[in-house]
């Protein structure tokens, strides 16, 4: 049996029921929250004088030290992959638990900015101390930015693919 092609002759990825199988809603729920948070981080710094490469190789500089900085835009793509590595885990986390945990499903909303905000806490607390970035004073601007911002752009889009990934069988 073959799967029903849409208008364009592609083939669908949603069952009959609009739900999402779990690889889809990952592979969509990363490069959703992945994009925004990029988005906001790129808005957020970019205010306070640094440009979007530089953004990027801040994230890269976790990996490569203060060296990320004079890489370019080699180093700028190295922080381009290692921000959606990371969107990556943090989407997978939250969508393998909840075929196993309905509530992030059914209370997807509210356990969606929570997540957001909690994963905001670990990479600032737990995760980045860790590894090559230096070490520098957060501003309040800065921590409210990464709580609110992680809230709505990383947790709150991951929550709703995993409000849309179809029942296990």
């Amino acid at each position: 049996m073959t799967e029903p092609l849409n208008q364009c002759g592609v083939s669908s990825t949603r069952n009959a029921s609009g739900s999402l199988s779990l690889s889809r809603a990952i592979l969509y729920a990363t490069l959703l929250a992945g994009a925004l948070d990029a988005t906001d981080g790129v808005v957020f710094f970019g205010l306070h004088g640094l440009n979007p490469i530089q953004v990027l190789q801040y994230i890269a500089s976790g990996l490569l030290g203060a060296q990320s900085f004079r890489g370019g835009l080699a180093t700028a793509g190295v922080g381009v992959l290692v921000h959606f590595a990371i969107a990556f885990v943090v989407a997978g986390i939250y969508l393998l638990a909840s075929r196993r945990i309905p509530t992030l499903r059914s209370q997807w909303v509210i356990l969606g900015l929570a997540y957001g905000a909690a994963v905001s806490a670990v990479m600032n607390l737990a995760i980045l101390p860790l590894t090559a970035v230096a070490q520098s004073h957060i501003t309040t601007a800065a921590l409210l930015n990464g709580v609110i911002g992680h809230a709505l752009f990383v947790g709150l889009p991951i929550a709703f693919f995993a409000n849309k990934v179809e029942e296990a069988a």
